[in-house]
Protein backbone atom coordinates (compact mmCIF):
# COMPACT_ATOMS: atom_id res chain seq x y z
CA UNK A 1 0.00 0.00 0.00
CA UNK A 2 1.64 3.24 -0.82
CA UNK A 3 0.72 6.53 1.03
CA UNK A 4 -0.20 9.81 -0.52
CA UNK A 5 1.90 12.99 0.94
CA UNK A 6 -1.10 13.95 2.44
CA UNK A 7 -1.54 10.88 4.17
CA UNK A 8 1.56 10.97 5.35
CA UNK A 9 1.39 14.47 7.09
CA UNK A 10 -1.83 13.79 8.35
CA UNK A 11 -0.22 10.81 10.31
CA UNK A 12 2.99 12.78 11.32
CA UNK A 13 0.75 15.61 12.76
CA UNK A 14 -1.56 12.91 14.36
CA UNK A 15 1.53 11.18 15.64
CA UNK A 16 3.02 14.28 17.10
CA UNK A 17 -0.43 15.14 18.82
CA UNK A 18 0.10 11.33 20.58
CA UNK A 19 3.57 12.61 21.80
CA UNK A 20 6.24 10.59 19.11
CA UNK A 21 8.61 9.12 19.57
CA UNK A 22 7.13 6.84 21.96
CA UNK A 23 9.68 4.37 23.10
CA UNK A 24 9.22 0.49 22.37
CA UNK A 25 8.93 -1.02 25.33
CA UNK A 26 10.02 -4.94 25.68
CA UNK A 27 10.03 -7.23 28.48
CA UNK A 28 11.19 -5.85 31.41
CA UNK A 29 14.82 -6.02 32.15
CA UNK A 30 16.51 -8.52 34.80
CA UNK A 31 18.21 -6.10 37.62
CA UNK A 32 21.55 -6.14 36.24
CA UNK A 33 24.60 -7.15 38.63
CA UNK A 34 25.87 -5.25 41.18
CA UNK A 35 29.69 -4.32 40.80
CA UNK A 36 32.18 -5.76 43.19
CA UNK A 37 33.16 -3.58 46.04
CA UNK A 38 36.18 -4.18 47.77
CA UNK A 39 35.62 -4.27 51.28
CA UNK A 40 36.09 -1.48 53.41
CA UNK A 41 39.23 -1.32 55.65
CA UNK A 42 40.66 -3.52 53.86
CA UNK A 43 44.95 -3.15 52.82
CA UNK A 44 45.02 -2.84 49.48
CA UNK A 45 47.77 -5.27 49.30
CA UNK A 46 46.74 -7.90 51.70
CA UNK A 47 43.60 -8.07 49.42
CA UNK A 48 45.65 -8.46 46.35
CA UNK A 49 46.41 -12.27 47.94
CA UNK A 50 42.65 -12.96 49.11
CA UNK A 51 41.90 -15.52 46.03
CA UNK A 52 37.83 -15.93 47.24
CA UNK A 53 37.11 -12.25 46.48
CA UNK A 54 39.27 -12.36 43.13
CA UNK A 55 37.37 -15.04 42.16
CA UNK A 56 34.16 -13.09 42.79
CA UNK A 57 35.50 -10.21 40.26
CA UNK A 58 36.43 -12.82 37.71
CA UNK A 59 32.87 -14.33 37.99
CA UNK A 60 31.97 -10.99 36.51
CA UNK A 61 33.93 -11.50 33.58
CA UNK A 62 32.98 -13.69 30.40
CA UNK A 63 36.28 -15.29 29.50
CA UNK A 64 36.64 -18.40 26.88
CA UNK A 65 37.51 -21.60 28.58
CA UNK A 66 39.96 -22.16 26.09
CA UNK A 67 42.88 -20.79 26.25
CA UNK A 68 44.19 -18.51 29.38
CA UNK A 69 44.45 -14.88 28.40
CA UNK A 70 47.79 -13.48 29.41
CA UNK A 71 47.68 -10.75 26.77
CA UNK A 72 45.26 -8.45 27.95
CA UNK A 73 46.83 -5.13 27.39
CA UNK A 74 45.42 -4.71 24.15
CA UNK A 75 42.18 -3.58 25.61
CA UNK A 76 40.34 -4.60 28.75
CA UNK A 77 36.51 -6.70 28.30
CA UNK A 78 33.97 -5.11 30.28
CA UNK A 79 32.90 -6.76 33.19
CA UNK A 80 29.03 -8.06 33.37
CA UNK A 81 27.23 -5.06 34.83
CA UNK A 82 29.13 -2.80 31.76
CA UNK A 83 28.44 -5.48 29.11
CA UNK A 84 24.74 -5.18 30.13
CA UNK A 85 24.89 -1.65 30.22
CA UNK A 86 26.36 -1.53 26.76
CA UNK A 87 23.67 -3.33 25.62
CA UNK A 88 21.04 -1.57 27.30
CA UNK A 89 22.15 1.55 25.82
CA UNK A 90 22.75 -0.22 21.88
CA UNK A 91 18.72 -1.05 22.69
CA UNK A 92 18.09 2.39 23.12
CA UNK A 93 20.29 4.16 20.57
CA UNK A 94 18.74 1.75 18.06
CA UNK A 95 15.18 2.22 19.32
CA UNK A 96 15.19 6.09 19.24
CA UNK A 97 17.78 6.61 16.37
CA UNK A 98 18.89 10.31 15.82
CA UNK A 99 16.12 11.41 17.80
CA UNK A 100 18.25 10.40 20.87
CA UNK A 101 21.33 11.91 19.04
CA UNK A 102 19.47 15.54 18.65
CA UNK A 103 17.69 15.87 21.59
CA UNK A 104 19.04 14.16 25.48
CA UNK A 105 22.65 12.26 24.39
CA UNK A 106 25.24 15.62 24.38
CA UNK A 107 23.67 17.17 28.01
CA UNK A 108 24.61 13.10 28.90
CA UNK A 109 27.75 13.39 26.95
CA UNK A 110 28.74 16.44 28.96
CA UNK A 111 27.70 15.24 32.25
CA UNK A 112 29.98 12.14 31.81
CA UNK A 113 32.51 14.80 30.71
CA UNK A 114 32.23 16.38 33.98
CA UNK A 115 32.51 13.35 35.88
CA UNK A 116 35.39 12.00 33.89
CA UNK A 117 36.81 15.30 35.01
CA UNK A 118 36.52 15.57 38.31
CA UNK A 119 37.94 12.19 38.80
CA UNK A 120 41.00 13.29 36.72
CA UNK A 121 40.68 16.63 38.74
CA UNK A 122 40.66 19.26 36.09
CA UNK A 123 38.52 21.15 34.87
CA UNK A 124 35.75 19.76 32.33
CA UNK A 125 36.83 22.48 29.50
CA UNK A 126 40.38 20.82 29.56
CA UNK A 127 39.26 17.26 28.27
CA UNK A 128 37.90 16.07 24.98
CA UNK A 129 36.25 12.45 24.19
CA UNK A 130 37.73 10.63 21.82
CA UNK A 131 38.08 7.26 20.35
CA UNK A 132 41.24 5.68 22.42
CA UNK A 133 44.13 6.90 23.51
CA UNK A 134 45.89 6.65 19.73
CA UNK A 135 43.22 9.16 18.80
CA UNK A 136 44.00 11.48 21.55
CA UNK A 137 47.94 11.20 21.06
CA UNK A 138 47.96 11.48 17.35
CA UNK A 139 45.40 14.86 17.40
CA UNK A 140 47.96 16.12 19.83
CA UNK A 141 50.90 15.36 17.76
CA UNK A 142 50.34 16.44 14.75
CA UNK A 143 47.98 19.61 15.96
CA UNK A 144 51.18 20.92 18.19
CA UNK A 145 51.93 24.05 16.32
CA UNK A 146 54.79 25.63 18.01
CA UNK A 147 57.34 23.73 15.88
CA UNK A 148 59.27 25.28 13.37
CA UNK A 149 62.43 24.32 10.37
CA UNK A 150 65.11 23.35 12.23
CA UNK A 151 63.44 22.60 15.04
CA UNK A 152 63.04 18.48 16.51
CA UNK A 153 61.03 16.57 18.11
CA UNK A 154 61.95 13.19 20.37
CA UNK A 155 60.48 10.16 21.30
CA UNK A 156 62.11 6.10 23.22
CA UNK A 157 62.28 3.43 21.60
CA UNK A 158 59.55 1.99 24.17
CA UNK A 159 57.09 4.39 22.89
CA UNK A 160 53.59 3.47 20.95
CA UNK A 161 54.61 2.94 17.34
CA UNK A 162 51.77 4.86 16.22
CA UNK A 163 52.22 8.00 18.21
CA UNK A 164 55.99 7.22 16.70
CA UNK A 165 54.76 7.32 13.17
CA UNK A 166 52.68 10.26 13.94
CA UNK A 167 56.27 11.67 15.24
CA UNK A 168 57.95 11.34 12.14
CA UNK A 169 55.37 12.42 9.77
CA UNK A 170 56.40 16.14 11.48
CA UNK A 171 59.05 16.03 9.62
CA UNK A 172 57.81 16.15 6.23
CA UNK A 173 55.01 18.34 8.35
CA UNK A 174 56.86 20.79 10.48
CA UNK A 175 60.65 20.42 8.44
CA UNK A 176 61.28 19.20 11.98
CA UNK A 177 64.67 16.53 12.97
CA UNK A 178 63.60 13.54 14.37
CA UNK A 179 65.31 12.18 17.29
CA UNK A 180 65.48 8.75 18.66
CA UNK A 181 66.82 7.64 21.86
CA UNK A 182 66.82 3.90 23.53
CA UNK A 183 65.76 3.50 27.04
CA UNK A 184 68.92 1.36 29.00
CA UNK A 185 68.56 -2.39 29.89
CA UNK A 186 67.96 -2.93 32.59
CA UNK A 187 66.40 0.03 33.33
CA UNK A 188 66.60 1.65 36.96
CA UNK A 189 64.98 5.47 38.18
CA UNK A 190 68.19 7.10 37.88
CA UNK A 191 69.90 5.27 34.38
CA UNK A 192 65.84 6.76 32.83
CA UNK A 193 66.70 10.20 34.11
CA UNK A 194 70.03 10.16 33.31
CA UNK A 195 69.36 8.93 29.55
CA UNK A 196 66.68 11.69 28.97
CA UNK A 197 68.65 14.44 30.84
CA UNK A 198 71.84 13.92 28.16
CA UNK A 199 69.12 13.47 25.57
CA UNK A 200 67.85 16.95 26.15
CA UNK A 201 71.70 18.30 26.80
CA UNK A 202 72.71 16.64 23.78
CA UNK A 203 70.13 17.50 21.53
CA UNK A 204 69.54 21.20 22.03
CA UNK A 205 66.89 22.25 19.18
CA UNK A 206 64.28 19.35 20.46
CA UNK A 207 60.97 21.72 21.14
CA UNK A 208 58.59 18.51 21.49
CA UNK A 209 59.34 15.14 23.71
CA UNK A 210 56.78 12.05 23.39
CA UNK A 211 56.55 10.47 26.64
CA UNK A 212 54.95 7.36 27.86
CA UNK A 213 54.39 6.83 31.67
CA UNK A 214 53.52 3.04 31.05
CA UNK A 215 54.56 1.64 27.99
CA UNK A 216 53.32 -1.24 26.08
CA UNK A 217 56.11 -3.26 24.91
CA UNK A 218 57.89 -4.19 28.39
CA UNK A 219 55.20 -2.23 30.79
CA UNK A 220 58.12 -0.50 32.24
CA UNK A 221 56.71 2.87 34.12
CA UNK A 222 59.17 6.06 34.31
CA UNK A 223 59.19 9.17 36.48
CA UNK A 224 56.82 11.24 34.20
CA UNK A 225 57.10 14.52 36.20
CA UNK A 226 60.42 14.78 36.83
CA UNK A 227 61.14 14.24 33.49
CA UNK A 228 58.49 16.74 32.33
CA UNK A 229 60.20 19.40 34.65
CA UNK A 230 63.27 18.59 33.35
CA UNK A 231 61.93 19.01 29.66
CA UNK A 232 60.04 22.62 30.52
CA UNK A 233 63.50 23.75 31.95
CA UNK A 234 64.92 23.66 28.57
CA UNK A 235 61.98 25.10 26.42
CA UNK A 236 60.63 21.74 25.41
CA UNK A 237 57.22 20.88 26.06
CA UNK A 238 56.16 16.63 26.51
CA UNK A 239 52.84 14.48 25.37
CA UNK A 240 52.06 12.02 27.98
CA UNK A 241 50.95 8.26 26.76
CA UNK A 242 48.98 7.52 29.73
CA UNK A 243 47.04 5.07 27.55
CA UNK A 244 48.10 2.17 29.83
CA UNK A 245 48.76 3.66 33.41
CA UNK A 246 45.19 5.39 33.45
CA UNK A 247 42.78 3.45 35.63
CA UNK A 248 46.11 0.76 36.38
CA UNK A 249 47.91 3.26 38.43
CA UNK A 250 46.58 5.71 40.81
CA UNK A 251 47.34 9.25 40.18
CA UNK A 252 45.63 12.20 38.42
CA UNK A 253 46.71 14.66 36.04
CA UNK A 254 47.79 17.28 38.22
CA UNK A 255 50.28 14.41 39.18
CA UNK A 256 51.58 14.53 35.56
CA UNK A 257 52.13 17.95 35.64
CA UNK A 258 51.97 17.94 31.55
CA UNK A 259 50.64 20.48 29.66
CA UNK A 260 49.11 17.33 27.19
CA UNK A 261 48.08 14.08 27.36
CA UNK A 262 46.48 11.05 26.19
CA UNK A 263 44.28 8.56 28.23
CA UNK A 264 42.20 5.18 27.06
CA UNK A 265 38.80 4.20 28.80
CA UNK A 266 38.90 0.81 27.04
CA UNK A 267 41.63 -0.87 28.59
CA UNK A 268 41.87 -0.46 32.52
CA UNK A 269 39.00 1.32 32.74
CA UNK A 270 37.15 -1.57 30.78
CA UNK A 271 34.97 1.11 29.23
CA UNK A 272 33.43 -0.73 25.90
CA UNK A 273 36.17 -0.12 23.00
CA UNK A 274 36.58 2.86 21.61
CA UNK A 275 36.82 5.47 24.32
CA UNK A 276 39.16 7.45 25.35
CA UNK A 277 39.86 11.28 26.28
CA UNK A 278 42.77 13.97 25.73
CA UNK A 279 43.70 16.70 27.96
CA UNK A 280 44.84 19.85 27.17
CA UNK A 281 45.79 22.49 29.90
CA UNK A 282 43.85 25.08 29.33
CA UNK A 283 46.41 27.65 29.19
CA UNK A 284 47.95 25.61 26.36
CA UNK A 285 44.79 24.95 23.88
CA UNK A 286 45.87 27.77 21.46
CA UNK A 287 49.31 25.61 20.80
CA UNK A 288 47.26 23.25 19.48
CA UNK A 289 45.29 23.46 16.16
CA UNK A 290 41.86 22.20 15.19
CA UNK A 291 41.07 19.41 13.59
CA UNK A 292 41.36 19.90 10.20
CA UNK A 293 39.76 23.43 11.10
CA UNK A 294 36.66 21.93 12.09
CA UNK A 295 34.16 24.80 13.69
CA UNK A 296 31.60 22.48 15.00
CA UNK A 297 32.81 24.02 18.31
CA UNK A 298 34.44 27.48 18.30
CA UNK A 299 38.19 27.48 18.65
CA UNK A 300 38.44 28.02 22.24
CA UNK A 301 36.18 24.72 23.05
CA UNK A 302 38.65 21.74 23.55
CA UNK A 303 36.23 20.07 21.48
CA UNK A 304 37.01 21.44 18.35
CA UNK A 305 40.33 19.48 18.63
CA UNK A 306 38.87 16.50 17.68
CA UNK A 307 36.55 15.38 15.36
CA UNK A 308 35.25 12.09 14.85
CA UNK A 309 32.74 11.88 12.92
CA UNK A 310 29.51 9.66 13.83
CA UNK A 311 30.69 7.55 16.68
CA UNK A 312 28.86 4.59 18.57
CA UNK A 313 26.81 6.40 21.10
CA UNK A 314 26.48 3.74 22.90
CA UNK A 315 29.93 3.49 24.26
CA UNK A 316 30.31 6.60 25.75
CA UNK A 317 26.76 6.31 27.12
CA UNK A 318 28.06 3.16 29.06
CA UNK A 319 31.12 5.03 30.84
CA UNK A 320 29.40 5.94 33.95
CA UNK A 321 28.76 2.55 34.45
CA UNK A 322 32.25 1.45 33.74
CA UNK A 323 33.52 4.44 36.15
CA UNK A 324 31.24 3.01 39.00
CA UNK A 325 32.78 -0.83 38.65
CA UNK A 326 36.28 0.95 38.35
CA UNK A 327 35.84 3.08 41.59
CA UNK A 328 33.79 0.40 43.49
CA UNK A 329 37.23 -1.45 43.19
CA UNK A 330 39.56 1.24 43.78
CA UNK A 331 42.45 2.22 41.91
CA UNK A 332 44.89 1.41 44.27
CA UNK A 333 43.43 -2.04 44.88
CA UNK A 334 43.41 -3.32 41.25
CA UNK A 335 47.46 -1.82 41.13
CA UNK A 336 47.76 -3.82 43.92
CA UNK A 337 46.40 -7.22 42.77
CA UNK A 338 48.27 -6.43 39.21
CA UNK A 339 51.49 -6.31 40.75
CA UNK A 340 51.13 -9.46 42.98
CA UNK A 341 50.19 -11.29 39.73
CA UNK A 342 53.34 -9.55 38.23
CA UNK A 343 55.93 -10.24 40.92
CA UNK A 344 54.12 -14.27 41.70
CA UNK A 345 55.49 -15.36 38.32
CA UNK A 346 58.77 -13.01 38.04
CA UNK A 347 59.43 -14.64 41.31
CA UNK A 348 59.10 -17.69 40.28
CA UNK A 349 61.67 -17.43 36.97
CA UNK A 350 63.65 -15.19 38.22
CA UNK A 351 66.30 -18.07 38.51
CA UNK A 352 66.59 -19.19 34.88
CA UNK A 353 69.31 -18.38 33.74
CA UNK A 354 68.89 -17.62 30.24
CA UNK A 355 65.61 -15.02 30.97
CA UNK A 356 65.26 -11.70 30.51
CA UNK A 357 62.54 -9.86 32.80
CA UNK A 358 62.62 -6.31 31.09
CA UNK A 359 60.84 -4.25 33.89
CA UNK A 360 62.67 -4.15 37.04
CA UNK A 361 61.66 -5.16 40.64
CA UNK A 362 61.31 -1.63 42.07
CA UNK A 363 57.46 -1.16 42.41
CA UNK A 364 57.20 2.36 41.52
CA UNK A 365 58.66 1.11 37.68
CA UNK A 366 55.83 -1.96 36.81
CA UNK A 367 52.66 -3.13 37.70
CA UNK A 368 50.47 -5.58 35.49
CA UNK A 369 52.60 -5.53 32.42
CA UNK A 370 56.01 -7.55 32.41
CA UNK A 371 57.70 -8.45 29.15
CA UNK A 372 60.31 -11.09 28.93
CA UNK A 373 63.29 -12.48 26.51
CA UNK A 374 64.62 -15.67 26.09
CA UNK A 375 68.27 -14.73 26.37
CA UNK A 376 69.43 -14.59 22.49
CA UNK A 377 66.34 -15.38 21.06
CA UNK A 378 65.80 -11.79 19.73
CA UNK A 379 64.13 -11.74 16.51
CA UNK A 380 60.58 -11.73 14.77
CA UNK A 381 60.42 -15.24 14.24
CA UNK A 382 62.01 -16.25 17.48
CA UNK A 383 60.18 -14.87 20.16
CA UNK A 384 56.64 -15.76 17.61
CA UNK A 385 57.91 -19.55 18.08
CA UNK A 386 58.38 -18.86 21.51
CA UNK A 387 54.41 -17.13 21.37
CA UNK A 388 53.10 -20.39 19.52
CA UNK A 389 54.59 -22.57 22.08
CA UNK A 390 53.24 -21.08 24.92
CA UNK A 391 49.24 -21.50 23.54
CA UNK A 392 49.81 -24.55 21.66
CA UNK A 393 51.81 -26.32 24.35
CA UNK A 394 50.04 -25.17 27.62
CA UNK A 395 46.94 -22.64 26.54
CA UNK A 396 48.44 -19.61 26.92
CA UNK A 397 48.05 -16.97 24.77
CA UNK A 398 50.77 -13.84 24.78
CA UNK A 399 52.02 -11.57 22.51
CA UNK A 400 55.38 -10.49 20.75
CA UNK A 401 56.49 -6.96 21.19
CA UNK A 402 59.10 -5.46 18.77
CA UNK A 403 60.28 -2.00 18.77
CA UNK A 404 62.74 -2.50 21.42
CA UNK A 405 66.38 -1.83 20.77
CA UNK A 406 67.42 -4.81 22.39
CA UNK A 407 65.59 -6.96 20.53
CA UNK A 408 61.94 -8.72 20.41
CA UNK A 409 60.29 -9.99 23.69
CA UNK A 410 57.05 -11.64 24.91
CA UNK A 411 54.72 -9.41 27.04
CA UNK A 412 52.38 -10.87 29.35
CA UNK A 413 49.82 -8.88 31.05
CA UNK A 414 47.19 -9.94 33.66
CA UNK A 415 43.46 -8.41 34.05
CA UNK A 416 41.43 -8.24 36.89
CA UNK A 417 39.99 -11.91 36.20
CA UNK A 418 43.49 -13.39 36.38
CA UNK A 419 43.67 -15.65 39.64
CA UNK A 420 47.04 -16.90 41.32
CA UNK A 421 47.15 -20.62 39.98
CA UNK A 422 47.01 -18.80 36.16
CA UNK A 423 50.39 -17.10 36.64
CA UNK A 424 52.00 -20.12 38.67
CA UNK A 425 51.34 -21.66 35.33
CA UNK A 426 52.19 -19.37 33.59
CA UNK A 427 55.58 -19.53 35.25
CA UNK A 428 55.89 -23.67 34.68
CA UNK A 429 55.51 -22.75 31.11
CA UNK A 430 57.98 -20.13 30.85
CA UNK A 431 60.80 -22.60 32.78
CA UNK A 432 59.77 -25.21 30.36
CA UNK A 433 59.93 -22.35 27.11
CA UNK A 434 63.19 -21.04 28.23
CA UNK A 435 64.26 -25.23 28.33
CA UNK A 436 62.99 -25.41 24.98
CA UNK A 437 64.64 -22.30 23.52
CA UNK A 438 67.82 -22.29 24.77
CA UNK A 439 70.28 -20.63 22.16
Amino acid sequence: MTLSRRHLVAGLGAGLAQGIPRPVHGPADPSPPAPVTAPAGRDPADLARDERFWETVARQYRVSPDFMNLENGYYGITPEPVRQAYLRNADRLHRLNSYLLRTTYKNELEQIRGRLAAIARVATDEIAFTRGGTEALQNLIAGYNRLRPADAVMYADLDYHSCQYAMNWLRDRRGVEIVRIAIPEPPTRQNILDTYSRALRDHPRVRLLLLTHMNNRTGLIVPVREIVMMARERGVDVIVDAAHSWGQLEFTIPDLDADFAGFTLHKWMNAPLGTGFLYIRRSRLKDIDAAFADQTYPFGDIRSRVHSGTLDMATFLTVPTALDCHQALGTPVMEARLRYLRDRWVHQTNDIDNLEILTPDDPSMHCGMTSFRISGRTSHADNDAVVDYLLNRHRIFTVRRDGVSNGDCIRITAAQFTLSDHVDQLAYAIRDAARRFRA
